[in-house]
C-alpha cells in the first residue's frame, strides 16, 4: 500500500477527489503520496507523487463527467464560446509548475485526471482542445495496477533538493521558516535557493493523522479522540502542535480551540509562533493558557475571592512548623513533607482512607502504615493553617477548581480541541480537569511530551495521569534543534547520574546524521558576583560580533539570581536589552528566566547559570538516602532540559571547583 499524506482524507472531500485518493492508495508501498491540505491556498495541484527512485508527478482532479463533454463539443461545433473542461485543471499544473522556476532540463511531469471518464474520450477531448504539456487520463488509471501510472512519470529522477522546493510550495503547511528554527544553515541549501525547512516524514504524519473531526451532529466511539506524541528534545513537538492547530483552525474555523502550557515563557512564544504563521492574527476561537492561567481566568470571583498563592519561602516556613510538631520523630525533612503535600494535591480530591490505601510507587521513599496516618495528619495540619491565613498554595487550585466544576459553581466553556504542550509536567487531576472541558462525543484531545523530562518528578506516566496511550502514541528520536554535541553531553549527563528509570520512561534520541558543533563550555567562577559579572560580559561579546540579542536564551537556578543577570546586562546593553521571559512576548532582547520556566523554549546560545546551588542541595547532610536520590532524579531532568534548549551553543557556569559528573562528560567528549 502506497504511503499517503494525510492517510485518510480530513474533510468530506469531492466524490471525485476521494475516489482518486482511495485509488491512490493500492499503489505500492515505494511511492510517497501527498494529499494538498492547505485551505489557504486552493488553486494547486491535489495530490504529489514521489517514487522510490526520485520521480515526480503531479496531479489534479477533474470532475467532468459525460453530460459536461457533450455540451462542450455541441458548443464548439456551433462556433459558440466554450469554456474548455479540464482547461482550469491545466492550467492550475502549468502555472505551479512555472512558479517553481526549475533550470532547464529540470522536469516535473503533470497529470489532469478525470475519473468519470473513459480515456479513451479523454485522449480525442486532449487532441482537440490541443493540450501539449500536461498529460491527461481517464478512469482506467484508477484500476489499482501501478504499470499505467509508470508511463505519466518523467525518465529523470529528480536531484533531492528540487523534490523538496516541489515539496515546499506543495505543503506549504509543512514549510518551517528559518527564523522559526534554530537549526543551523547548511551552504548546500542556501545556494539551492532554500533557506525555509520542511517537518521531517514523521512529524508531518503527526501534524496530519486523524484530522477528520466530526460535525456538530455526529459522535465519536470513544468520548474523544486521543493522539499523543512522545519526542526526544529538539525533535519538534512544539513545531508539530502549532502546525496541527493552525491546519486544524483552517480546516474547522468554527471550532473552538484551547491550547494549555505548563509555563508563561513557552505559552507567550507559542502564541508568537502562531502569530506570524497566521499573518499575525491569533484569532479569537483560540485561547492560550498556562494550566493554572486558565483556572485563574475561569475563577468564580463573584462567589469565592481569588486568592494569590503562598510564596515559596513563606510555604517552606510553614510546613517547617508543622514538622516540628508532627514529624519530628520521624526520617521526613520539611522538603519531603512538601513534596508529599504536592503529590496529595495533585490527585483527586482524596480523603484520610483513600490516601492510607493509595498506591505511591515511584514516591522516592517509602511510608509505613503508621508514617502514612502520621504524613495525613500534617496534611491536615498544615492546611488548616493555610485556611486560619486565608492563604492557598499553587496546588490548592485545581483542587478547588475540580471542586467547582463537580458542584457547578463553574460551567466550563467546551472545547473542540484541546491541545497540551510539555504534557510531562501536568498531574493527573489537571488532565482530569481537561477532559471535563472537552465537548462530549466529538472532540479532540492532542498532547506533546518528552518522558525523559519526568512525568512530574514522581513515578508518573500516561496511565497515572489517567490517558490510555496504547496504540494512541507517535514517538519523535531525531532532534533537529541542537548539535550532536550538546545532544550527547545531555544524553551521557542523564545516564550517568540516573540508572534506575524504567526503560519506558527514558526515550533514546537517534544520533545519526546529526549536525557538528562546538562543545559545551563550562566556565568557573570564584564567587556568584564573578559569575552574573563574567555572564553579562559574554552577553555583551556576543552582541558586539552581531548576534541578534533574541537569540541568547539565560536560565539561572534562582528568581533572585534572573533579577540580577536582567540588571546586570541593561546596564551593559541599554534598557530592556534583557528581560524576564515570564513577563513578555518574544521580541528582540536577550531572554532571561529561570531554571524551571525555560521548559519548551529554545534558543541557538544558551547560558546555564547558578548551577552550584543545585549540586550543592544533593550533597546536604540533612537529606536521607531516598530523599538525596529524588533530589538528584528531579535536578538530572531539570538540567537534561536545560541542556537541550541550545541549538548551537551552550555555556554553563559553576561557581568554586565543577562536579566530578560535568568534568568526567566533558573529558569524554573532547577525547571522542
Amino acid at each position: 500500500m502506497a504511503r499517503l499524506l494525510p492517510s485518510q482524507p480530513p474533510t468530506k472531500l469531492p466524490k471525485d477527489t476521494l475516489k482518486v485518493f482511495e485509488a491512490l492508495k493500492t499503489l505500492p508501498d515505494h511511492y510517497f503520496i501527498w494529499h494538498h491540505l492547505a485551505p489557504w491556498e486552493q488553486s494547486s495541484p491535489d495530490f504529489l507523487i514521489v517514487t522510490y527512485d526520485a520521480k515526480v508527478l503531479l496531479v489534479k482532479v477533474c470532475p467532468a463527467v459525460h453530460a459536461d463533454v457533450q455540451s462542450a463539443v455541441q458548443m464548439r461545433l456551433f462556433g459558440e464560446p466554450v469554456s474548455t473542461f479540464g482547461k482550469m485543471e491545466t492550467e492550475v499544473l502549468e502555472r505551479f509548475v512555472e512558479k517553481l522556476n526549475f533550470p532547464q532540463g529540470i522536469e516535473v511531469a503533470t497529470l489532469v485526471l478525470f475519473p468519470n471518464l473513459p480515456d479513451a474520450r479523454v485522449q480525442e477531448l486532449r487532441h482537440t482542445f490541443q493540450i501539449t504539456k500536461v498529460y491527461w487520463a481517464g478512469k482506467e488509471l484508477l484500476e489499482g495496477r501501478e504499470e499505467p501510472w509508470k508511463a505519466y512519470f518523467s525518465n529523470n529522477p529528480l536531484p533531492p533538493l528540487f523534490i523538496e522546493k516541489v515539496r515546499q510550495q506543495f505543503s506549504p503547511e509543512i514549510v518551517v521558516p528559518s527564523h522559526m528554527t534554530v537549526r543551523p544553515q547548511i551552504t548546500r541549501r542556501l545556494e539551492a535557493g532554500l533557506t525555509d525547512y520542511l517537518l521531517d516524514y514523521d512529524q508531518e504524519r503527526a501534524v496530519k493523522s486523524d484530522l477528520d473531526l466530526p460535525e456538530e451532529d455526529e459522535s465519536l466511539l470513544n468520548d474523544f479522540r486521543l493522539n499523543i506524541i512522545n519526542g526526544v528534545a529538539g525533535s519538534g513537538k512544539t513545531l508539530i502542535l502549532i502546525y496541527r492547530l493552525r491546519l486544524l483552525y483552517n480546516l474547522y474555523p468554527q471550532k473552538r480551540f484551547l491550547v494549555l502550557t505548563h509555563n508563561r515563557p513557552l505559552n507567550f512564544d507559542m502564541q508568537a509562533r502562531f502569530a506570524r504563521l497566521n499573518g499575525g492574527k491569533l484569532p479569537e476561537n483560540i485561547e492560550w493558557f498556562t494550566f493554572n492561567g486558565w483556572c485563574y481566568h475561569y475563577w468564580p470571583r463573584e462567589s469565592e475571592k481569588w486568592i494569590e498563592p503562598i510564596r515559596i519561602k513563606p510555604r517552606e516556613q510553614l510546613a517547617e512548623e508543622v514538622c516540628r510538631k508532627y514529624l519530628q520523630d520521624l526520617p521526613i525533612s520539611t522538603a519531603m513533607f512538601l513534596s508529599e503535600i504536592d503529590w496529595i494535591k495533585d490527585q483527586l480530591p482524596m480523603t484520610r482512607e483513600e490516601y492510607l490505601q493509595a498506591d505511591r510507587r515511584g514516591r522516592g521513599f517509602g511510608l509505613s502504615a503508621e508514617q502514612r496516618r502520621r504524613v495525613f495528619d500534617a496534611f491536615s495540619a498544615y492546611q488548616q493553617k493555610l485556611a486560619e491565613e486565608n492563604l492557598l498554595d499553587w496546588g490548592d487550585v485545581p483542587q478547588k477548581m475540580w471542586n467547582f466544576l463537580q458542584d457547578g459553581t463553574v460551567v466550563p466553556p467546551q472545547y473542540d480541541v484541546v491541545m497540551i504542550d510539555e504534557a510531562q509536567f501536568f498531574a493527573p487531576l489537571w488532565m482530569q480537569i481537561v477532559k471535563k472541558l472537552l465537548k462530549p462525543g466529538n472532540s479532540h484531545l492532542f498532547i506533546v511530551a518528552d518522558p525523559t523530562q519526568g512525568f512530574l518528578g514522581r513515578g508518573g506516566s500516561w496511565k497515572a495521569l489517567g490517558i490510555q496511550a496504547r496504540g494512541r502514541t507517535h514517538t519523535l528520536r531525531k532532534s533537529y534543534r541542537t548539535t550532536l554535541e550538546i545532544l550527547q553531553f545531555a544524553t551521557l549527563f542523564y545516564r550517568t547520574r540516573v540508572t534506575e528509570d524504567p526503560e519506558e520512561d527514558i526515550l533514546s534520541p537517534d544520533l545519526l546524521n546529526m549536525p557538528n558543533g562546538v562543545l559545551p563550555e563550562i566556565l568557573l567562577l570564584s564567587s556568584s558576583q564573578d559569575e552574573i559579572v563574567r555572564v553579562a560580559n559574554e552577553v555583551k561579546e556576543f552582541v558586539s560580533r552581531g548576534y541578534p540579542k533574541k537569540h541568547l536564551l539565560l536560565l539561572h537556578t534562582s528568581q533572585q539570581g534572573v533579577t540580577a543577570l536582567v540588571q546586570a546586562i541593561n546596564s551593559r546593553l541599554g534598557k530592556d536589552a534583557a528581560r524576564d521571559a515570564k513577563n513578555d512576548y518574544p521580541g528582540d532582547y536577550v531572554r532571561v528566566t529561570t531554571l524551571n520556566a525555560g521548559a519548551g523554549l529554545e534558543s541557538p546560545i544558551v547560558f546555564l547559570v547558578g548551577l552550584r546551588e543545585l549540586f550543592e542541595q544533593e550533597q546536604s547532610l540533612r537529606l536521607s538516602d531516598d530523599e538525596r536520590e529524588t533530589l538528584i532524579r528531579d535536578n538530572t531532568r531539570k538540567l537534561y532540559m536545560a541542556i537541550t534548549r541550545a541549538g548551537q551553543r551552550l555555556v554553563l557556569t559553576h561557581v568554586g571547583e565543577p562536579p566530578e559528573v560535568l568534568s568526567k562528560i566533558q573529558a569524554q567528549l573532547q577525547s571522542a
